[in-house]
């Protein structure tokens, strides 16, 4: 989705010229003024604002699951509106997101962020002003763009802007704010329920917003971008602002250099590569995967889930998925933990057998009868053991899988594209959870995905590679010499 452009050699030997000059100003200015922990804070503190797009995507999941029962009373909304109420926020995303990929490249990563927390601001205000459940769903796709874009973007301007040694923390916090996000706003929902305040459960995102506005008017531009762009001596000096020291910044400023030198050809390799094509395949299955465990049914409808449950009031259904939430931050950490150490593999096994526990016990409940408060508590068991299944699992590992299998001059197309297809199939499955319900059952419901979990271990097994540990460039001379996908790892 984003073209490289090389700079204008003339144009280049000027700007060379000019950061030569810069260079030694900068270099008196951070001998006298100056600290090693100035510097680290200095370029910690874009990448906390930008991590802060996390915490909004978080809460626009995480508030729709207990504004739901209220305003589904006042609105007098069927079952059917419901879902389109829920998946309207992810249609808008999976637009959000492709139209992210040509707006940040275009006008660069913080217009691009600065869109995105534009239209965070405008959704949750129009949330909470809606006077009818299609003016809710019309607020609810604006708040989908805002996520879409904010998804696409905020990654990428943090594995640009942050200092090489801390990309990685850098990353796992914005997937981490994300899960806090969620936890924060099942918090809200509780704190709003005695008042039945739907609302400000859905307006209380247009804080965050505010303050992500005004905090990306003063980040900096991506020196990736700038470079890009021909703008080198830009993108020089915000790198010395950013690292401090001046061989630390050319260093930088040479790794863009070769990077840039690789262009992006998508849809050429799609057309001309069957390994690309390969790839490309498999990172839309995963994403295909990801949704299908569940695990949204779960964030959207938790209230729901537990009505059927035999949690008769409101608070106490809100109140349990304040749990939901919590389970979801902490087991976050013990994927971060193990990712590097165990293999993706290993992990996902785990994961997906975990899942297909959880979902099978729920099936297995429902199909009994949940009537004792033993089984109610052991049901609210099964939901957390299927959330922390997939938060230390399927949650991150898919993104991470999804952007190593790709090769360098298709990357940019194959993550855009698994975006996509992650936000189709997450609107697909909120837009058919309660339908699936009214038609079959609970039981037969959390079967059906019981059995999925249970089946994607196979695929697992037989398709995807074990990236542990392998160079970006070894996977993809592996991919394109015709190695089967689950070889082209370790």
């Amino acid at each position: 989705m984003r073209r490289a452009c090389i700079a204008n050699p003339c144009r280049r030997a000027v700007s060379d010229t000019a950061a030569g000059h810069l260079d030694d100003a900068v270099r008196m200015s951070t001998t006298t003024m100056s600290t090693p922990h100035a510097h680290r804070r200095r370029a910690l503190v874009p990448c906390y604002l930008a991590a802060l797009a996390g915490l909004l995507f978080g809460l626009d999941i995480g508030v729709i699951s207990g504004a739901l029962p209220f305003l589904s009373k006042e609105f007098q909304v069927s079952d059917r509106m419901q879902e389109w109420i829920v998946s309207s926020m992810m249609l808008g995303a999976a637009g959000g997101a492709l139209a992210a990929g040509e707006l940040s490249s275009r006008y660069g990563r913080k217009s691009a962020l600065l869109v995105a927390s534009v239209l965070f601001l405008i959704g949750s205000a129009l949330c909470a002003a809606a006077w009818s459940a299609h003016v809710l769903i019309v607020a609810r796709l604006i708040l989908g763009l805002a996520v879409g874009v904010a998804s696409f973007t905020a990654p990428l301007y943090l594995s640009e802007i942050s200092p090489p040694a801390l990309r990685g923390s850098m990353i796992s916090l914005y997937q981490l704010m994300i899960t806090v996000g969620i936890l924060a706003a099942f918090l809200s929902n509780t704190a709003f329920s005695f008042s039945g305040s739907w609302r400000w459960m859905l307006g209380i995102v247009a804080f965050p917003a505010a303050v992500l506005l005004c905090g990306v008017v003063a980040l900096p531009s991506s020196p990736r971008w700038l470079m890009s762009r021909g703008r080198r001596t830009e993108a020089r000096h915000i790198l010395l602002r950013l690292r401090g020291d001046p061989a630390d910044a050319d260093a930088e400023l040479r790794d863009i250099d070769g990077v840039l030198h690789v262009q992006q050809r998508g849809w050429a390799l799609l057309r001309h590569q069957p390994a690309f094509r390969r790839s490309l395949a498999l990172g839309m299955l995963l994403q295909v995967i990801q949704q299908l465990t569940g695990i949204n049914v779960v964030m959207y409808y938790a209230p729901r889930i537990l009505d059927l449950a035999g949690f008769a009031s409101a608070q106490h259904q809100i109140g349990a998925t304040v749990m939901v939430g919590l389970v979801n931050v902490l087991a976050t950490f013990v994927a971060i933990a193990l990712v590097d150490r165990s293999g993706r593999k290993a992990v996902l096994y785990a994961g997906f057998a975990i899942m297909a526990t959880g979902m099978g016990a729920l099936a297995i409940l429902f199909h009994l009868g949940v009537a004792s408060r033993f089984e109610q508590v052991l049901a609210v068991g099964m939901l957390l053991l299927l959330v922390a299944g997939f938060a230390m699992s399927a949650g991150p590992l898919v993104w991470v899988l999804c952007s190593e299998i790709q090769p360098a001059r298709g990357r940019d197309f194959g993550i855009a594209v698994s975006t996509f297809t992650n936000w189709i199939s997450n609107a697909l499955t909120g837009a058919t959870f309660l339908s699936l319900i009214n038609a079959f059952g609970p039981a037969a419901t959390f079967g059906g995905y019981a059995v999925l979990n249970a089946a994607f271990i196979a695929v697992v097994f037989y398709l995807v590679p074990e990236t542990r540990g392998v160079t970006l460039e070894q996977i993809e001379q592996k991919l394109l010499a015709g190695f089967p996908l689950r070889d082209i790892g370790r």
